[in-house]
Parts: C-alpha cells; structure tokens; sequence
C-alpha cells in the first residue's frame, strides 16, 4: 500500500507530476531543452519575485548550500543556528575550510533581527547564513525583517538563505528583501521528486563570487552563469525534473500564489489547534512554521507504533528529529496536500490513540 506523506520532505508528488517526467528524453544542449530551461527559470523568478539569475542545479539542497558559501564567503560567514539543519550549513562551511562563527539561540526559539543585529556589529562578516523554516524544531525565522536591518546598517553582506522547506509554501519577495541567495530543493513544497534545487544569485553575490578563489566546480556560480545566460548548465541536467517543474509552476500560478499560501496556513492551523488539544506545540509559538508542525509528545505514546498502524491506513508522519528523536513528532503540511488530507490524517491518529 502506497503510504501518503505527511512528513517534511520529501512530500507527496501528484499523479501528473510523476507522468510528466516520463516524458520522452531531448538532447540537453539542444534548442528544445534551452527552451524548457528558459521557461522554468522565469517562472521560478515569478515564485520568487526576482528579476535576477536564477540557477537549476540537479542536486540536493545540500550541494548549493555547499556551493553558496564557497563562491560567497571570503572574510567570515555567520551562521545562525536554532536546529539541526542551520546547524548543518554551518558543518558544510567548517568542512570547507571557511572562516566561520556562529549566532546560536535555544532550540524551539527564531533567530531575531535583534540578535543579528548584535552580532554583526561585532565586525569581520562578510556573509550570513539564515535558515528561514528549521526543518528540524517547526519554527520560521522572520528573513524579511532581519535581511532589511542588514540591507540597511550591514550593506556589503552577502545574505544567503535557506528556504527548502517553504519555498512555494510562503511568499518570498527576493528582491524587496534583498536576499543574495535564496536556495531550495523541490522535494518539499513544490512537490516533485527529489534531485534538483533551485537558487537566486544576486549581482551582487556573482561579484562577491568574483574575488573568491577556489570556488569549486560544480557549484561555481561563475561557470554556470557562462551556461545559465544561454538557458542551459555546464554539466548534464535532469530534464525529466525541469519538464516537471514547468508543469507544477504552471498549476501552482493556476491555484494562484495567494491562494497557495493559504492553503498552506489552513493547513498548519488545524494541526496546531489539534496538537493543542491532544499534546503541546513545541517552541516558540509566534514563530511557528507554516509548512510542518512540530508537536511534543507529552503523553509518550509510542511513536514506532504509530507511525505502524498509520501505514496499514495509508499514511505517514515523521519522529522527531535529531536530539528530539522519540520525544516529538513532527507533521509535515506542504506541497499538494490539502486541509481535507490532514483533517483525515489527525481523525486516524485519534482513532488508533483513543484520543
């Protein structure tokens, strides 16, 4: 039996997405392909509200978080940390060999332009990484209003953020915010199959890229604007994947963007007021994530045997992650589902808890 996936990523992909990217294979330095690739990334710079260069990496998120701080880091980067997947981009720049230091705050709690604000005045930074929805504890840092103190008092810093897990799922105004990079993979709210991840680059960022040496291959920004300014990518792309993302872009402007993030926000507010009810939210809850919801399990059900029987009824969520492994769980609301889907996902857990 095919189990839905209410978990934060990969998510649930639609029918038609798995269709479309079964569709017969063109030569990727083709006019076709330059043409599929020009589609998809204007449509990605309408998402994003962005009139900049926007990169198609076939890769995971990972790689271009990988990428973004060896083509934009050359004095000192901070990282902000409030889980585990802020916590890894930082783990990708020590492994790197970069100058790093980093703003930490207590899992559950955002990371605030105040904070930002106190650190960066301490001089020596020249990026700074932000983890706009961790993936790991629910909660969704405000960027907007940290990258405006930073655009405002900090203007020669590259800001780069992490938006995998609400991208297509809240609204990003690139441009009006500043952000230099903006990265994410298109397993979770864009609801396809994992395997390629999408960036903004600012000129800003492309010049900072400029005067930084060593900046790999893959992901250099500078070799691939060479490729991307005539639609394509220096390396083999997934064209399966960029048919697929032309698609779901063309049906999520069909919903209509408002109406997407809507949706999103019903979703996230049924499963809060349900896990007020049965359990406790965990973190801060101003700042609760509008993608996936992260509940305390303070009644210590076995989440093993949950997740067993919800398999038998067609459905899956996710434990906790990490340090919280076994003492949260986490459910994921993003990409196509729907408030229906998870009003039917919280009615099996009430019926196989006695809740």
């Amino acid at each position: 039996m095919h189990k839905k996936l209410f978990i934060p990523g990969p998510t649930e992909v639609r029918d038609e997405i798995l269709q479309t990217m079964a569709t017969p294979m063109i030569g990727h330095r083709s006019t076709a392909y330059a043409d599929l690739h020009k589609s998809v990334e204007e449509k990605v710079k309408r998402l994003l509200n962005t009139t900049g260069r926007v990169m198609l990496f076939t890769s995971s998120s990972t790689g271009v978080m990988e990428g973004a701080v060896r083509n934009c880091v050359a004095r000192k980067a901070l990282h902000t940390l409030n889980g585990e997947f802020s916590r890894r981009w930082y783990e990708i720049s020590k492994a790197n060999g970069l100058p790093v230091d980093t703003l930490e705050v207590a899992p559950g709690q955002a990371i605030t332009p105040e904070i930002v604000d106190a650190k960066l005045a301490e001089g020596g930074f020249d990026a700074l990484c932000l983890t706009m929805n961790e993936t790991s504890t629910g909660i969704f840092s405000p960027v907007a209003k940290i990258a405006e103190l930073v655009r405002a008092k900090y203007p020669d810093i590259i800001i780069m953020v992490d938006a995998v897990s609400c991208m297509a799922g809240v609204e990003i105004q690139n441009d009006a915010w500043g952000l230099d990079v903006c990265l994410a993979g298109v397993q979770k709210c864009c609801a396809l199959p994992p395997g390629l991840a999408v960036t903004t680059v600012s000129s800003r960022a492309m010049e900072r890229a400029k005067t930084v040496p060593n900046r790999g291959y893959y992901f250099d920004f500078i070799e691939n604007e060479k490729h991307a300014a005539k639609f394509n990518t220096p390396a083999t792309p997934s064209v399966s994947h960029m048919y697929a993302l032309d698609k779901q872009m063309d049906d999520i402007f069909a919903e209509g963007l408002a109406n997407r993030y809507a949706r999103h926000l019903a979703m996230a507010e049924h499963c809060r007021a349900w896990a007020r009810k049965h359990f406790a939210l965990y973190g801060d809850e101003q700042y609760a994530s509008p993608t996936v919801t992260h509940i305390s399990n303070t009644t210590g059900f076995d989440f093993s045997a949950l997740n067993k029987e919800l398999g038998k009824r067609g459905a899956q969520v996710s434990d906790g992650y990490g340090p919280f492994k076994g003492k949260t769980f986490r459910i994921g609301h993003m990409g196509d589902l729907t408030v229906a889907d998870v009003q039917w996902l919280t009615a099996q857990i009430d019926d196989i808890l006695k809740l």
